[in-house]
């Protein structure tokens, strides 16, 4: 059993008040009998952001060049006050998928004079996933048309 983890009939293995220790698993890590997944893959990202109204027009050619300057950007969609970005990223893991996208507004903001707006939305979800949300009906319509559109 976890450390931590209920027994049967309700019982824990924690004193009554003894706090639960948590624990993490770093990106990267295996189970035991699990095989090592140093491939990279496919990750459907969606990055919202949102702050003070700014000109349509200026959103919209700061969103252009941000996929000029990064073709792998799917689409944008876009409102005087806020945006959202969808597009395919290679990596290891989760992890390294998520931060990558994290960076990507602060990182861009001066070459494609992005407005200075904060990341309020993060979604990074397998290619499998992606795929089965479709397939059932549900979760992001697929990326078309491809380039940037005001919501």
């Amino acid at each position: 059993m976890r450390p931590g983890a209920a027994a049967r009939g309700g019982a824990t293995s924690r004193a009554p008040g003894e706090e639960r220790a948590l624990t993490s698993v770093a990106a990267g890590d295996t189970y035991e009998g699990e095989e090592p997944q140093d491939l990279p893959r496919l990750w459907h990202v969606t990055l919202s952001v949102s702050g003070d109204e700014a000109p349509l027009k200026e959103v919209r050619r700061s969103l252009e060049q941000l996929a000029h300057d990064h073709p792998f950007l799917l689409t944008s969609r876009y409102a005087g006050d806020h945006a959202e970005i969808r597009y395919w990223e290679e990596a290891r893991d989760l992890h390294d998928a998520a931060a990558v996208a994290l960076r990507l507004w602060g990182e861009h903001r001066q070459t494609a004079k992005l407005p200075p707006w904060e990341i309020v939305g993060l979604e990074v979800i397998d290619r499998e996933t992606y795929h089965q949300r479709i397939a059932e009906g549900y979760g992001p319509l697929p990326a078309t048309p491809v380039g940037v559109h005001p919501f």
